[in-house]
């Protein structure tokens, strides 16, 4: 069974455009149709970048274990040559270790959003916790007016909702 190309995951598409800008998804692209090391002047012809642009970005992309190369020397010029590969794993492993660390930020915002009672005032200027609208004497800190009690659940709802959504793109991800 062929494995599934990794950037038809909306997540990958993201990941891959915050670590390497936006021309790095054709980048990545060039390199898989091949389907062996490429030199950046063939991924700068396929995808019709600036020689420049291509090792920027193959550059950005090594820094994070994407992007890997060899490099050979012309014995007659004296120059090197470089060939790419990219690494699909590897952008798996650091999608799973960047939404793991999401994940456990939701799961505490969701434990805090449940533990605590919140008020704010008429004005939303923040959500304060019952303790500290108790320091302020039930007024808002940033205006002064009066606070009540906040019905968090469709905040709550949110939260889940979004570890969900996660969770299911992790999923596929891993298959």
């Amino acid at each position: 069974m062929a494995k599934k190309d990794i950037l038809s995951h909306e997540m990958t598409k993201t990941f891959i455009i915050s670590v390497g800008g936006k021309d790095a998804i054709p980048l990545i692209k060039a390199c898989q149709l091949k389907k062996r090391k490429v030199t950046d002047e063939e991924i700068a012809k396929k995808t019709k970048l600036k020689i420049t642009e291509v090792r920027a970005i193959l550059n950005r992309l090594h820094y994070r274990g994407i992007a890997c190369y060899d490099k050979k020397k012309n014995n007659q010029t004296g120059w090197y040559s470089y060939t790419w590969e990219i690494k699909q794993k590897r952008i798996a492993e650091l999608i799973i270790e960047e939404q793991s660390e999401e994940i456990k930020k939701l799961e505490k915002k969701l434990e805090f959003e449940k533990d605590y009672v919140f008020f704010a005032c008429k004005d939303l200027c923040e959500n304060t916790p019952f303790e500290v609208a108790a320091e302020y004497q039930f007024r808002c800190p940033k205006c002064g007016k009066s606070v009540e009690v906040v019905n968090n659940k469709k905040r709550i709802k949110n939260i889940r909702k979004q570890l969900s959504v996660i969770e299911v793109a992790l999923k596929k991800l891993s298959k």
